[in-house]
């Protein structure tokens, strides 16, 4: 059975880490999301839940206004061609519905088969929002305490600028 978000919000506990989380209508879209965070400072994020030719999957999370390049991407990170999971395989795997995908649903793969990359320039940004297993909420956490949740469960990301262009987009 997946975690519930009373499940990861004990997790976060027992290792330490404060968050805060704000209770808002189900959102499906960054532009959705846009709309309901009066009051949710720090980076806000789209994750990508991808799959690549050789069936690998991929939770690729990035800051909201990135643009990621899912044709030069694969190159980055040692992928074949990208395109997105579908449903079935985010409920198999990481135990969500779509719109719920975040970094915190890795407490779900308990068999390690998703890779995770990280926005360099979204971990920079303090603190950073997520789902927390459910679209109907968002978590803020430190990015150092995010680092320090995927450490807990054995996940190791891959932190990389994801500008289309492969730089952090400064002069």
């Amino acid at each position: 059975m997946p975690a519930t978000e009373a499940d990861l919000f004990a997790l976060l506990a027992r290792l330490g880490i404060a968050t805060r989380t704000v209770r808002h209508r189900p959102v499906f879209t960054v532009e959705e999301a846009q709309s309901v965070r009066d009051n949710l400072p720090g980076g806000h994020t789209k994750n990508l839940f991808l799959k690549d030719k050789k069936g690998a999957l991929w939770l690729v999370v990035a800051e909201e206004t990135a643009a990621v390049d899912l044709k030069t991407l694969p190159a980055r990170i040692g992928a074949g061609r990208l395109s997105f999971a579908n449903a079935t395989a985010l409920k198999d795997v990481l135990g969500i519905a779509p719109g719920s995908v975040s970094p915190f649903a890795l407490i779900n793969d308990t068999a390690h088969v998703v890779r995770l990359v990280l926005d360099a320039r979204l971990m920079r940004l303090d603190p950073l929002n997520f789902h927390p297993l459910d679209n109907s909420a968002t978590t803020a956490i430190a990015a150092n305490d995010l680092l320090a949740f995927l450490a807990a469960l054995g996940v190791q990301p891959l932190i990389l600028d994801l500008g289309s262009d492969g730089t952090d987009g400064r002069p």
